[in-house]
């Protein structure tokens, strides 16, 4: 017997791409697509940033604060492909100490993309 309270659907994994810088302007459109990507409670959140060339104070906090809401639904996120620029902004913001860095994706991955 499957209680209703506790019985959640999940996906393995959902990737939101990120095209655009990450800033101010930006992230409450990238936060839209986050939080639709949070509620299908996947195991594995993947941000692409490939296409992403900078990254301030807001989307840092963007960043850590999809962290904490797929951390309280039972998953994890996970950078893909930042640039150089932006590893070296997630270093000293010390993101990469909370945050999974991944290589890049194959290219015959599936992705939702975000166009700020």
């Amino acid at each position: 017997m499957v209680n209703s309270d506790t019985a959640t659907a999940s996906i393995p994994t959902v990737e939101v791409v990120v095209r655009g810088d990450l800033d101010v302007w930006t992230a409450p459109g990238i936060n839209t697509t986050l939080d639709e990507a949070i509620a299908l409670t996947p195991k594995q959140l993947i941000i692409d940033l490939e296409g992403c060339p900078s990254i301030d104070a807001a989307g840092i906090l963007l960043l850590l604060d999809a962290h904490r809401r797929a951390i309280r639904n039972g998953g994890v996120v996970a950078l893909r492909s930042p640039s150089a620029r932006l590893m070296r902004n997630l270093r000293l913001a010390r993101v990469d100490r909370v945050l999974q860095v991944l290589t890049p994706c194959p290219p015959d991955a599936h992705r939702q993309e975000d166009k700020p």
